[in-house]
């Protein structure tokens, strides 16, 4: 077993799986990767289960050294990672050797890049989950964002594992889309024609204040339709809420698990992950679909991710 030290934390980094599902009637929202198709990827790289626990970087990636080793893997995001300053390759499994040092700098794509390690980060569960919950300071690594001098644990795993490499035809299928496809939310017939039209039509700006808990939006606002008087509800990742004043959020992986303002739509299950590639000030746009149609996406997804061809050995 090995450890990770911490030698620079990066702007905002944690320990995340894929979750906590089943907790929302207790008020627990499931947290978890934001890009969960670039953590299972990860894992499966360096011979994981796709579950286990590795790092989420935000923006700014951290400094790591590895005083036994490891076989580690880099998805999601291009952070500009080296090994002792030569160049580590995304979307692939490589040996970090002992004492030798990993260094990510600012992204140079999306918000988001995974470290993921052979055997995984060890950390006490809480409610069977290794996720960081930030809002409540549970689970992960003390249920904080890693600071500088931490000690992370690597768990134990058996077995040599080839080096490998995502597909390139596969790479082409999992890289984040800014069109997002949405289904009508379950207040979408209090918004008249006029205003679904206009919400279809424009083009929206991610705000700075958005976090793990909600993607704030800038742009058209939802005037008819926005701030009804409704009863609080139960609420789904992707949901977008139109709350007083017609900006939109999208509620995110540490969202509330109830909320009292309609929603408009619902961003699909297929793409989910590209919600967690979002950064402050890119623009988006939605496309309505059916939901058969959100359906047969999500299939093709997860069937695409089962392929054997997915992964080059």
């Amino acid at each position: 077993m090995g450890v990770i030290q911490v030698q620079e934390p990066g702007l905002f980094t944690t320990v995340q799986d894929l979750g906590r599902e089943g907790f929302g009637p207790v008020g627990v929202s499931a947290s978890g990767a934001a890009d969960g198709i670039s953590l299972r990827l990860g894992n499966r790289l360096v011979g994981n289960a796709e579950g286990a626990a590795g790092l989420e970087m935000t923006l700014l990636g951290g400094t790591f050294q590895f005083p036994d080793g490891a076989i580690v893997a880099l998805t999601g995001s291009d952070f500009g990672a080296t090994v002792d300053g030569a160049q580590a390759a995304l979307w692939a499994s490589m040996q970090v050797k002992l004492g030798q040092t990993l260094r990510l700098g600012p992204t140079r794509s999306g918000a988001r890049c995974y470290l993921c390690v052979r055997g995984g980060i060890e950390v006490k569960l809480f409610l069977g989950s290794a996720s960081t919950h930030i809002l409540s300071g549970l689970g992960g690594h003390e249920g904080r964002s890693l600071r500088k001098g931490d000690m992370l644990k690597i768990g134990s795993a058996n077995g040599a594992v080839p080096e490998r490499r995502l597909s390139a035809n596969a790479l082409k299928h999992v890289l984040p889309r800014k069109v997002l496809r949405v289904t009508p939310g379950p207040q979408s017939d209090w918004f008249p024609e006029a205003a679904q039209r206009m919400f279809y039509e424009s083009r929206y700006r991610v705000a700075e204040e958005s976090n793990r808990m909600g993607i704030r939006l800038e742009g058209g606002a939802v005037l008819e339709g926005a701030g009804g008087k409704m009863i609080s509800e139960g609420v789904s990742l992707g949901a977008i809420q139109v709350p007083d004043g017609g900006q939109q959020i999208i509620l995110f992986v540490e969202q509330q698990t109830t909320g009292g303002y309609p929603k408009i739509a619902n961003v699909i299950s297929a793409d989910f992950h590209c919600l967690g590639q979002l950064r402050p000030r890119d623009e988006i746009r939605f496309e309505r679909v059916d939901w058969e149609t959100a359906r047969t996406l999500l299939r093709e997804q997860e069937e695409l991710l089962a392929s054997e061809e997915l992964i080059l050995g």
